[in-house]
Parts: C-alpha cells; sequence; structure tokens
C-alpha cells in the first residue's frame, strides 16, 4: 500500500503558494479563515480534533504548529479539503482530488515532513499521490481510534490524579520521551531537546497534563494534546511498567475521562494495534472502536 508510487493525477507547479488539479485549487491559510475551516472540520469532529485543536489553541498562523495550513477549494469557493502540512501531516478531504492537491502542496513543503496522520484508507490514497516525490516510509505503525462518550461508569477514585506542575516535568518528560521512542525509533530527547522540553512544559502551563505521583514515582501520566466542544484527543497515556497490573491505568483512565467528560461531548485516543494490554484497558473503561488510523514517519 505504501510502496513508492507514481501521482495519477496531474498537479500544477508551486505557483504563489497555490497547487491546482482540475476546477480545486489550494491555497495556504491565514488567520481570517479561521471560522470557516472550524466549522468544515467540525463536520466530522472526531476524525479532525487534532486541526481543530491546535487552530483554537494556536490560529492558523502560528510556529508552535510547526506547519502550514492550507484549504483546498472548488471552483465556487467551498471548501473541499484541508491540511496541516509540516511536522506531523494531517489531512481532511472530502473528495479524492483534493488529496492530489493537497499532496502536491506537501511535495513542495517549506517545513520538513516527519509523520504523517490519518485514517487508513485516506492516508493511503494521499501517500500515493506524495509519494510520486520518491521518498520512502522509514516506519508504519497501523492504529486503532477509540472513542468515549457518556456514561461512563463510577470506578473507585485516585486522590492524587492531578494537573502536573513546573516540578513534575523531570518525571514527565522522560517518560514522555520513552514514549515516543518506542512508537518512533527516535529518541526527541536527542533529536529536538529543547523543542521537546518546551512543549512538555507548555502543555503543563495549559492545564493539559494529568499525573499521579507517588512517593516521587510518576505512576500515570496522559496529555490531553487538543480539545474542542466536541472532541478531546488524549494521547501519551503512560503507566510505570513496575506498577501496572495494579489497576492504575483503569482507574485514572476512567476518573480522566469522566473529568474531561463535563466540558466535551467525547474523547478519543490511537492505540497501537500491537498494544492489546492498553486496548483491554480502553475497552475496560467503556472506550469503542471507532476507526483505523495509519501512521507514516518518512525518511529523515
Amino acid at each position: 500500500m505504501y510502496e513508492r508510487a507514481t501521482m495519477t493525477k496531474s498537479c500544477a507547479s508551486m505557483m504563489a503558494g497555490q497547487v491546482s488539479a482540475g476546477s480545486l485549487e489550494a491555497f495556504e491559510l491565514t488567520d481570517e479563515h479561521q471560522p470557516e475551516v472550524l466549522a468544515f472540520l467540525a463536520e466530522r469532529p472526531l476524525h479532525t480534533v487534532i486541526m481543530s485543536g491546535f487552530i483554537r489553541d494556536h490560529g492558523l498562523v502560528s510556529p508552535l504548529n510547526r506547519g502550514s495550513f492550507y484549504a483546498c477549494r472548488d471552483h465556487l469557493g467551498r471548501i473541499k479539503g484541508v491540511a496541516l502540512i509540516g511536522h506531523a501531516t494531517l489531512v481532511e478531504a472530502r473528495v479524492d482530488a483534493a488529496l492530489a492537491v493537497l499532496a502536491g502542496v506537501a511535495q513542495h513543503a517549506p517545513h520538513p515532513l516527519y509523520v504523517m496522520m490519518g485514517e487508513q484508507e485516506e492516508i493511503g490514497q494521499f501517500w500515493k499521490y506524495y509519494a510520486a516525490r520518491a521518498q520512502s516510509p522509514r516506519l508504519l505503525r497501523r492504529e486503532l481510534l477509540y472513542e468515549q462518550r457518556w456514561p461512563v461508569e463510577v470506578r473507585q477514585p485516585v486522590e492524587g490524579l492531578r494537573r502536573a506542575t513546573k516540578d513534575d516535568l523531570r518525571l514527565v518528560i522522560p517518560a514522555h520521551a520513552q514514549m515516543a521512542f518506542e512508537e518512533s525509533g527516535v529518541n526527541p530527547l536527542q533529536d529536538d531537546p529543547m523543542g521537546f522540553r518546551a512543549r512538555c512544559e507548555r502543555r503543563t502551563e495549559q492545564g493539559r497534563t494529568w499525573v499521579l505521583v507517588e512517593g516521587g514515582r510518576l505512576i500515570f501520566k496522559a496529555d490531553v494534546v487538543a480539545e474542542t466542544p466536541e472532541t478531546a484527543y488524549l494521547e501519551g497515556v503512560y503507566v510505570n511498567p513496575e506498577e501496572r497490573d495494579k489497576g492504575h491505568g483503569v482507574r485514572c483512565v476512567s476518573q480522566l475521562s469522566h473529568r474531561l467528560l463535563e466540558r466535551t461531548a467525547s474523547i478519543c485516543l490511537l492505540v497501537n494495534e500491537q498494544n492489546r494490554r492498553a486496548q483491554r484497558v480502553y475497552q475496560k473503561v467503556g472506550y469503542r472502536l471507532r476507526g483505523y488510523y495509519d501512521s507514516i514517519f518518512l525518511q529523515r
């Protein structure tokens, strides 16, 4: 599926920030487009929460997005696709031609591309168009999309589960870096130590990182990476290896989910398809399988 492919739909060369195919054209977005773009993404909130969350947090134009946002319009000016193209490339398209156009933009991206993430079929098609550049994937990860909605079963409360503080970063940063290394094969503390620490610190300042610390040891952590009125996206859910199979994951995820669902309609997260232990935890808490995703890590 992800072997080198030849683009089957032509895209005009990049000119003045535009790529076109047939009647579709892609333009780099600015903050004035934010209401229109958020309305487009809100049509499928479960699958667009990361992009929507970034836009709500940073705007459409910000170095914190680690890339640029583009929209693909038809001849009537209607949005048919939106993409964040950069370190993490995310795409939401209504028609196949929009994927071709946005892939053409990605081929000329000024930002280095690190990973492409999305629904299995959509990101696979996007990759076929993009791979005409002859860039090979470094690593492929298949993931399962899980979602939680009301009602949430009430479990034994975890008294120590709280938002992380700056003092907790000495515990949070190495744990999060280890998880990133296990998923991507790249240690962010070696690859981008200052940027990685800054992102962890910023998330903590936003109150988005939750921890359970006992006796100076990190037992559990989770990050709310993106949040909209419709959906919150969890990432970096961690249980200390020495504390697994003791119910910490089930109780902490259950309590955190309950708190988040007080202000959003659903919670979602991605789980590596080979991580059976984590899947059992989420299923036990009440999360339900909603889709299949792929992450394509590019050659560096």
